[in-house]
């Protein structure tokens, strides 16, 4: 049976300090589930670049710090393969869905989003991982949602399309992976989605949290 564990985490430094899950956990919880496989938020071209050029961060300079700093070190060290699952489409990556408002909305869907992080962020130490917890999920599910409402045009290619890519790409791990440990790492805002894709799943064992 396959066995597929989700870590979400934070890709700011300051947020790594301030809510206690700096880099050195995460490797402690990677070495802990003991993968035979991580599937990384990066974009497969990003990685090809990486291996051919050992450029990084990426062909936008969106491969996050964790990726060189410990996940590809820690990848090689251990014998553990890595499959780049991230997807976007370079023309309308930088897109943000307030983008398209007059200055007075874009401030104040500015102001409420704000609102929504901290309602998010008010959870972090729920469980024991940082932002690793149902709690979480349920406010970051919610706060998509909004977003959806806000402007269905951006987030269904930035959030909705690239979650049906990025899940493709995992299922498609897991076929070629039969009988092995699979880590899915990413931005703690995905949790919910690979949660809901993940575990309608047959003959497979979902662990999350990790803990």
């Amino acid at each position: 049976m396959v066995v597929v564990g989700i870590l979400g985490m934070t890709h700011d430094k300051e947020l790594q300090k301030k809510y206690n899950y700096p880099l050195s956990l995460v490797e402690e919880l990677i070495k802990e589930f003991n993968p035979d496989v991580i599937c990384g938020e990066v974009h497969p071209e990003s990685w090809k670049l990486y291996l051919n050029e050992g450029e990084p961060f990426g062909i936008l300079g969106e491969t996050q710090n964790e990726y060189p700093n410990l996940i590809y070190p820690l990848c090689e060290e251990r014998g553990c393969e890595f499959v780049p699952i991230n997807w976007f489409e370079e023309d309308v990556f930088e897109e943000e869905p307030f983008d398209k408002f007059d200055y007075e909305t874009r401030k104040r869907l500015e102001n409420e989003l704000s609102k929504w992080n901290d309602k998010q962020l008010s959870t972090w130490n729920n469980g024991n991982i940082p932002l690793n917890s149902p709690e979480y999920d349920i406010i970051t599910n919610e706060m998509y949602t909004w977003l959806q409402t806000i402007n269905p045009d951006v987030q269904n290619i930035v959030w909705n399309s690239r979650h049906y890519i990025m899940l493709a790409r995992v299922k498609n791990t897991i076929k070629e992976y039969p009988d092995k440990r699979i880590l899915c790492i990413h931005g703690a805002d995905h949790n919910y989605w690979y949660k809901q894709s993940l575990k309608k799943i047959d003959g497979i064992q979902l662990v999350y949290p990790l803990r």
